[in-house]
């Protein structure tokens, strides 16, 4: 049974309007509609398709802020995905395990209806579902001003997202917070970290180390030798593998630690609990054993480069946070 005190976030994206809105956002307004936007795909090789690149939406910014309210339970978003600039996101999103709710428009050129069937579903879902406590409304129409009253009378936390200069101040004022899409971006230079784990962390337990080729070389040194022995190859890209998968877990503690800190901006310390809660949200398939940690202590301590630990004496729970640099 879930415990009541949980959190449990439901999170509704209006499609076309965040796409739309980041793509007058980045080339200017009304650009979408002079250059039929929709019938393209993100490419190169035509002029439109490269604008579509330019203003991609980050969907997992998105769905990673929402789960730092708590676990989302729900997800689904909203546009006609038969449509080449919307298809483009479908695998993305599937992949995040977003429901697709396909819209077609009525007439020619007319709104697909997101807001109308986007809102019949969240009403509908506040009633189905009395232990939702955030409605998450990804949009800045107007339209949405009435739904987030409904959701806020019934006693949800009403969390908009919306693209600057395309929300309605309305429709922020509506909301109990409001995030600038912007503001939800992390950029790859953010994350950019060193070889994991540290030299002065904890290592990786024997059982997960890249086996060493035959006369005791690493792979490192097989391969920069480039050793006859064949076991040389499968060594160099068991350690290759490795290092991949230790940075990817060093890039998802760095941006758990960045959402769990914007809940609580005034404090740099952060409890490993809620740190690791937030860390499985964003990848449920997370483990520290599976990185050749024994426990999440070991897994932190080993990234002493991005972040500091803090262990009080006695029974007080250890503590951590990023660097400065970080």
């Amino acid at each position: 049974m879930t415990d009541p005190s949980t959190p449990r976030v439901a999170v509704y994206v209006d499609f076309d309007n965040i796409v739309i809105s980041r793509y007058d956002q980045v080339h200017g307004r009304s650009q979408w509609q002079r250059d039929d936007a929709r019938s393209h795909a993100p490419g190169r090789g035509t002029d439109v398709g490269e604008r579509l690149l330019e203003a991609q939406v980050d969907v997992g910014a998105v769905l990673d802020y929402a789960s730092s309210y708590g676990p989302v339970v729900i997800a689904r978003a909203y546009a006609d995905w038969s449509l080449p600039a919307n298809a483009a996101y479908r695998q993305q999103l599937v992949n995040r395990a977003v429901d697709l709710t396909q819209l077609f428009p009525v007439t020619s050129g007319m709104k697909n209806g997101a807001d109308i069937r986007l809102s019949v579903d969240v009403v509908e879902d506040l009633f189905r579902l009395p232990d939702l406590t955030h409605v998450v409304v990804v949009a800045g129409d107007s339209d949405y001003i009435a739904l987030a009253q409904r959701a806020r009378r019934l006693g949800r936390q009403v969390i908009g997202i919306g693209v600057a200069g395309s929300t309605s101040r309305a429709l922020m004022a509506a909301c109990d917070e409001f995030a600038d899409y912007d503001e939800l971006l992390v950029t790859q230079a953010d994350d950019e970290v060193d070889d994991e784990p540290d030299a002065t962390g904890a290592e990786p337990s024997a059982a997960l180390q890249p086996p060493a080729t035959p006369g005791g070389a690493t792979a490192a040194e097989a391969a920069a030798g480039e050793s006859a022995d064949p076991a040389a190859a499968p060594a160099a890209d068991l350690a290759q593998e490795d290092r991949i998968r230790q940075r990817a877990g060093t890039r998802l503690l760095m941006r758990a630690a960045r959402l769990v800190h914007d809940k609580h901006p005034d404090d740099a310390w952060l409890p490993f609990s809620e740190v690791k809660s937030q860390m499985i949200r964003l990848d449920p398939a997370f483990s520290e054993r599976s990185l050749g940690y024994s426990s999440f202590s070991d897994f932190v301590a080993g990234r002493k480069s991005v972040v500091e630990v803090d262990k009080p004496k006695g029974s007080g729970q250890a503590r951590v946070r990023l660097r400065p640099n970080h």
